[in-house]
């Protein structure tokens, strides 16, 4: 008997709160090293998720989605990510 796969849990750069992928937001470094938001969740590259835009905003402040990406981001990159970020949270509503 084959035995289920435990659903993995992701952890968000900001506060820390575990959760399932699926309620959580991705954000992506590509092979060329360029950083965008993911909204499927399924580009390839480096993966790092937040839960909302106030971690979003911490993570930008204390460099955490830099390290996790292991690249830097721009400040005219971050306020590119964070507009995307937000238009994707407002289409979604």
């Amino acid at each position: 008997m084959i035995e289920p796969q435990a659903k993995r849990v992701r952890t968000c750069i900001g506060c820390g709160a575990q959760s399932g992928k699926a309620s959580l937001h991705r954000f992506v470094r590509s092979a060329d090293g360029t950083v965008s938001f993911d909204p499927t969740g399924r580009k390839p590259g480096r993966g790092a998720y937040v839960c909302s835009a106030e971690c979003l905003e911490s993570a930008f402040k204390a460099r955490k989605l830099q390290r996790a990406l292991k690249c830097g981001i721009d400040q005219g990159s971050a306020e590119g990510l964070m507009a995307d970020f937000l238009e994707a949270l407002g289409s979604s509503r």
